[in-house]
């Protein structure tokens, strides 16, 4: 069965006619992989191997499609604006935008992430093309309101199309906040995120008692309660979800290392656990997007790779929840 590695290389170099330096082992120890480059990839910039549309899906409340393929930028894109990583995020970005993703979600919390997608949007002349989201996280309005004159700043934008309330912090005051931005049109969407199963109980509470446009919550083949919870909620109230941690920080490459891809990935076009844990999340209904996150061109276009093709029908879906369980 074809690896993460293999079908990289073999997409790659049918593209360019470039070979490659050897791609890193498919065990990424972290979806954020932050391992040192010398140099970007560039040959991989021109390269979007996805062999078919990039999925999209509906957010409920306005109906707008955005792509079920996003990134996410904790880790990946704490980089230095002057490293060789920095570089290699413009490929990265390239192959995202260019193979039909939009979705980029950061955070004021991520150290210099919001300054690092800021400056790869205006040097690349994306941002007409980027869904942006990000988020409020302080602990009064007066930090609140500076927060996001700063996250702007730093995005270099005036406004963004997602606003979200991190981890539920302060929901008495961000929320209202975040809803009078929305009235000004500061933002499009507003939502509330967490990213444990702890949390999961009081983020279905407030989805009830607030009714954002959006949540974000983890969900992935070893940690899939979110389905039981969470989702069934936003079907029942009309709130796209944006799940994260799909590969459970890294550690789902670890626990798949050793095990091959089931005989019927060939047949859904998947050709790597990379695609099966992000197919596994958008072949549920309840969700609209996910975002993981890499600094690597070539694993971003895997990860594209994921949002195309056949659905996993539910026995399938069940029977790689019974792998990793």
């Amino acid at each position: 069965m074809t690896s993460r590695r293999d079908f990289i290389s073999t997409a790659s170099l049918a593209a360019t006619g470039f070979a490659l330096a050897p791609l890193a082992a498919c065990s990424q120890n972290r979806p954020d992989d932050t391992t040192p480059r010398d140099k970007p990839t560039g040959a991989i910039a021109d390269v979007v191997p996805l062999g078919g549309a990039l999925l999209t899906r509906a957010i409920p409340s306005s109906g707008e499609a955005i792509p079920a393929i996003g990134v996410g930028t904790s880790g990946s894109y704490e980089v230095p604006l002057d490293s060789a990583d920095f570089a290699a995020l413009k490929d990265v970005l390239k192959v995202f935008f260019e193979g039909g993703g939009s979705v980029i979600d950061t955070s004021p919390n991520y150290s210099n992430a919001e300054d690092v997608v800021g400056a790869l949007l205006a040097e690349g002349g994306w941002r007409d093309k980027c869904f942006l989201a990000t988020k409020l996280a302080a602990d009064s309005r007066t930090d609140l309101e500076a927060q996001w004159t700063d996250s702007l700043r730093r995005l270099r934008t005036d406004k963004v199309e997602l606003l979200q309330v991190h981890n539920l912090r302060n929901m008495a005051e961000a929320m209202p906040y975040a809803r009078e931005l929305k009235a000004q049109g500061r933002t499009k969407y507003i939502g509330i995120t967490h990213y444990l199963e702890r949390g999961h109980a009081d983020t279905e509470r407030l989805m009830r008692a607030e009714k954002p446009d959006f949540v974000q919550i983890n969900y992935s083949v070893n940690a899939p309660q979110a389905a039981d919870t969470v989702f069934r909620a936003a079907q029942e109230l009309g709130i796209a979800v944006m799940v994260n941690r799909a590969f459970d920080d890294g550690k789902l490459f670890a626990a798949s290392r050793d095990k091959p891809l089931p005989a019927w990935a060939e047949g859904v076009g998947v050709g790597s656990w990379a695609q099966m844990f992000l197919k596994f999340v958008v072949s549920h209904p309840a969700v609209t997007v996910v975002i993981p996150a890499t600094g690597k061109p070539e694993r971003q276009a895997d990860n594209l790779k994921g949002g195309v093709g056949p659905l996993l029908d539910e026995d399938q879906q069940a029977e790689l929840v019974a792998m990793f369980a």
